[in-house]
């Protein structure tokens, strides 16, 4: 029976995503221009069923959990503590969900072809209650623990639908068992929502409040982009495209000194620009690249090093998901961080590119270039190469918005890989490639949604005035914040997922750079050079624990080769933050 469920869901959430393609080409043209609506309300679903098969599988975006270096005796009991914080969060959710959808009721209407739009609302409240009763099942290995925290996180709902304020005693503690169950692993929307929920709890405010957040947040008209263009990521990911990059590559830099490096560099930087997340770039090209450059005699750990450092390239090029997210969280124009990450990102992939060319061996005989060779491998791979160009012709040329250019662009790489290449991934396999695409959309609009409700919170505390004016008496210099932002970001690359640091660390440091006169695109550009950067970072960097986990080294063995790339790239982030006219001449001589 349970499989049942986990399948239907499977086919629903890929269902969803392949409408909302439909519907996002069919907006481009007038024909079908009242479908924008729709359409949001569909990220809506795409990112309730998301979450809830992330939920099932675990995989709910976290800081990372410190429960591993805990002795195995005390395991048991964090994951009940953890399991218990979450679910009585989520369980609560569940009952604000379910006032905001019945509230909505009443003066409901209908969207695009009929579709009434409390069906879609209703969404939440249900998407809350399984990703509830998963974080249960995922709270104990016995189910008389999932049983206990289950009725526990339900009775602890019923109490707070009968307070009326009267919690402020209990709100600090509160707040420090939800620190902790974060620290311990548990999903980061939690810790958001919980936030918010205690702070509205303890003075007496409607806790509807964040799912209304939630719902305007992802109903956000430019939100359609994110499913749409990681979507495009992952079928290209999924079939022999990466073969065909590489051969091309290949063919037109392998009879040149370190020619291997710059295959290795453009490759991963074009795989995560559409990718979104390097170490998904890591574990699919590592086992294709590494013995590139084993083969063209690179030392074992300078080849280590450029695959793990060169996996964190891409994020700042077009349509990258953390470019995506930044302009939405920032309310920065999509055109211009598009714009501007392309100069800043081309400096960082020119820098590995000439660390990986001084570190290539000196051989006596290399291959010889092949014009036909060359010719041949652009020819198979022009499909591969049209893709990044598809929207940014179609946004920057002026004929369709970001979201119908973002569904073309999806459309054009099933297209592609279905009827040119025929490499599409069929029946089950397509359904897994796009669930695996629609898990992490939804573990993403999970945080987002959660945390304008914290976000609004702040603004109404006014937080981000007050942490405007300390900055600005603590710190005088632009350039001594721009150093701190560096390196605070780096710490937070390391610590948490780059989708998180965006969501939670852009409202608030927006207006204080404001202050300084930091245009907010150069801003998105340095935090996310930055983040990118952190990914390096010792002890628990994401492309060193990918790296680690797909090469089986030591994670010292590979903190220690990527180091070199580590230090050039930080010269690049330096460069980045020091020049400002690197990110800002594209977007004001095109724009």
């Amino acid at each position: 029976m349970i499989a049942l469920v986990h399948r239907v869901e499977n086919l629903l959430l890929a269902a969803t995503l392949a409408v909302l393609v439909l519907l996002g080409v069919a907006s481009a043209s007038r024909t079908f221009s009242n479908t924008d609506e729709l359409i949001r309300h569909l990220t809506l679903l795409v990112g309730m069923l998301g979450g809830m098969a992330a939920a099932r599988e675990g995989r709910l975006l976290s800081m990372g959990t410190i429960a591993h270096a805990m002795p195995q005796r005390w395991r048991p009991g964090i994951e009940a503590f953890t399991g218990l914080v979450g679910t009585t969060v989520t369980a609560i959710l569940t009952l604000a969900a379910w006032q905001f959808v019945s509230g909505e009721a009443g003066s409901s209407s209908s969207l695009a072809f009929g579709v009434p739009r409390i069906v879609l609302q209703a969404v939440m409240p249900i998407g809350f209650a399984f990703i509830t009763l998963r974080l249960a099942r995922h709270a104990g290995s016995s189910n008389a623990v999932r049983a206990a925290v289950l009725v526990v996180a339900v009775a602890l709902t019923i109490i707070v639908s009968q307070l009326d304020g009267g919690i402020g005693p209990l709100r600090t503690p509160l707040l420090v068992a939800l620190a902790v169950a974060i620290l311990f692993g548990a999903p980061l929307f939690v810790g958001l929502a919980g936030i918010a929920l205690i702070f509205f709890i303890s003075v007496g405010d409607p806790i509807a409040s964040v799912p209304l957040d939630h719902y305007d947040q992802v109903t956000n008209p430019l939100l359609a982009t994110l499913p749409l263009f990681t979507l495009a990521g992952y079928i290209v990911t999924s079939t022999g495209a990466a073969k065909r990059l590489v051969r091309l590559l290949q063919a037109w830099t392998g009879h040149l000194r370190g020619g291997p490096a710059v295959v290795t560099v453009f490759a991963c930087a074009f795989f995560t620009a559409f990718t979104g997340g390097s170490g998904i770039t890591i574990l699919a090209l590592g086992g294709l690249l590494m013995p590139i450059l084993m083969s063209s005699r690179y030392d074992e750990r300078n080849a280590l090093g450029l695959v793990t450092g060169a996996g964190s390239l891409g994020v700042l090029f077009a349509p990258c998901l953390p470019l995506i997210l930044y302009s939405i969280v920032a309310q920065v124009s999509i055109e211009e961080m598009f714009l501007g990450g392309a100069i800043p990102g081309l400096l960082m992939v020119i820098l590995a590119c000439a660390w990986g060319i001084a570190m290539s061996p000196r051989v006596k005989v290399r291959p010889r270039f092949s014009r036909r060779r060359v010719i041949v491998t652009t020819w198979r791979a022009k499909w591969d190469l049209l893709l990044p160009v598809v929207p940014l012709v179609l946004i920057f040329g002026g004929f369709v918005l970001p979201v119908p250019a973002a569904a073309i662009t999806a459309a054009y790489a099933i297209l592609v890989a279905a009827f040119i290449n025929r490499d599409l991934p069929r029946g089950e396999k397509l359904v897994a490639v796009m669930c695996e695409c629609g898990l992490l959309v939804g573990g993403v609009l999970l945080i987002l949604g959660t945390a304008m409700g914290l976000t609004n919170l702040l603004i109404t505390e006014h937080v981000p005035d007050r942490l405007t004016v300390w900055v600005g008496q603590a710190i005088e210099s632009p350039w001594l914040f721009l150093v701190m932002l560096n390196l605070i970001m780096i710490v937070l690359g390391c610590l948490i997922e780059i989708f998180s640091a965006i969501i939670v660390v852009a409202p608030l440091i927006v207006p204080v750079a404001a202050a300084f006169g930091v245009d907010p695109v150069h801003l998105g550009v340095i935090m996310l050079a930055s983040l990118e950067l952190g990914y390096l970072m010792p002890p628990i960097g994401l492309n060193l624990l990918m790296s680690a986990t797909r090469f089986r080294r030591p994670m010292l063995e590979v903190a220690w080769a990527t180091l070199p790339m580590m230090l050039v790239l930080a010269i690049g982030v330096a460069l980045i933050t020091a020049f400002p006219q690197l990110t800002l001449a594209l977007p004001r001589w095109v724009l």
